[in-house]
């Protein structure tokens, strides 16, 4: 019998580290929009964190809009079958 492949994601301390580490690039990312100065089109984009809130509401408003979807365009289990 084989050995199960492991894989570095299935050990939790790499997971951790992968973890963590995001969270300190979009730290450090939200601390440099203290220093950067950008020539925005809109004023509104120009506001401290725009981006960062911009892209969580609409990563959040997709996976609802997903969801009521699913409702609507999913087939019985057996849809293949008859």
């Amino acid at each position: 019998m084989q050995k199960e492949r492991r894989y570095w994601l299935d050990r939790k301390e790499n997971v951790t580290t992968v973890y963590r580490t995001v969270w300190g690039i979009g730290a450090l990312l939200l601390l440099a929009e203290l220093f950067l100065h950008r020539h925005e089109d809109f004023t509104f984009a120009a506001w401290f964190a725009f981006y960062a809130v911009f892209g969580f509401a609409a990563c959040v408003t997709l996976v609802l809009t997903a969801k009521v979807l699913r409702r609507i365009l999913k087939r019985p289990e057996d849809y293949y079958e008859r």
